[in-house]
């Protein structure tokens, strides 16, 4: 009878080295493939993706898409980034890794975008920078509880996210005319600005996602903001949580840089574009379209996780 090792063990490979070993999972053990405290002890992850010609064409596809849709629709365009990742580049079983990379583009995207608002200056640096370090502590404590998650289940929970982010899009594509909140110095509130940037901070670090459709009626409610003030003003937290979070993943080991920087590229690329169709295509019909979509690729990442 053929001896059967043990499952879960690690075991050498053949023709890789000697010192290169497999872990094999045990049978109802999940199947991503480096986890979470392993990455943290070693620092990394040896299990990138290999940037294939095909790898590079659908990192750079992602970016122009998310970026075309942030250019069209603004805030919450950046959720398809982890399921593009995921599915369509081709980290089903790197979870982790694919938000990671998420949160450097994230960073990198925001940093691009405040330079108009800085010009223009309808960035509320005081308020902004409060709200935003508040956040820091908050996204570092969630990036920590992100990758403490089993894979699976965070693709679930964020699945869960895309449904909330789609009745808001779609909330906000059925208004025939949306009005600009006026601004009201007078409700500023220093200890909400803190309570509610640690909350916006925590839950953009968990997801690895930017978190603005959070963070800016964040600000209108905190500090009373106007929204233009408010949407300018909200980049800056978009950055400081969405580079805390990608330090975090950076050090388990969870960053590809070579398929962020890609995305990085794509996404000015379709920001560009999405910008130039937004004024000729309607904003809210493509909020309706695009939270339609959200519900979709959430019910395929549930049943994917079923």
């Amino acid at each position: 009878m053929a001896c059967r090792r043990p499952p879960g063990v690690t075991i050498p490979v053949k023709g890789i080295g000697a010192t290169d070993r497999v872990r094999r999972p045990a049978f109802g053990q999940s199947q991503e493939p480096w986890h979470a405290k392993t990455a943290l002890s070693s620092g990394v992850d040896h299990r990138m993706l290999l940037l294939t010609l095909a790898v590079a064409i659908k990192s750079i596809a992602s970016g122009v898409l998310v970026g075309f849709t942030l250019g069209i629709i603004g805030g919450g365009g950046s959720i398809l980034a982890v399921p593009l990742l995921v599915y369509f580049v081709g980290y089903q079983r790197h979870p982790h890794t694919a938000i990671g990379t998420t949160a450097v583009a994230v960073a990198v995207n925001a940093l691009i975008a405040a330079v108009p608002h800085i010009r223009a200056k309808t960035v509320q640096f005081r308020t902004g920078i409060y709200f935003a370090l508040a956040g820091i502590l908050g996204a570092a404590l969630g990036s920590r509880l992100g990758l403490m998650v089993q894979g699976g289940r965070l693709l679930l929970f964020f699945a869960l996210l895309m449904i909330v982010i789609s009745v808001l899009m779609w909330r906000k594509g059925r208004q025939r005319a949306p009005q600009e909140q006026e601004g009201s110095p007078s409700r500023f509130s220093f200890p909400r600005v803190l309570g509610t940037g640690f909350g916006a901070g925590a839950a953009s670090g968990f997801f690895g996602i930017g978190g603005g459709f959070l963070i800016v009626p964040g600000l209108i409610f905190s500090a009373g903001l106007s929204t233009l003030a408010a949407v300018g003003t909200s980049l800056l937290s978009v950055f400081a949580f969405g580079a805390t979070t990608a330090v975090q993943y950076a050090l388990a080991g969870k960053v590809d840089v070579p398929v962020a920087l890609l995305f990085i590229l794509g996404g000015v690329l379709g920001g560009f574009l999405g910008a130039a169709s937004g004024r000729r295509i309607g904003s809210s019909r493509l909020s309706l379209i695009f939270s339609a979509v959200l519900v979709v690729v959430a019910l395929y990442m549930i049943l994917k996780q079923i």
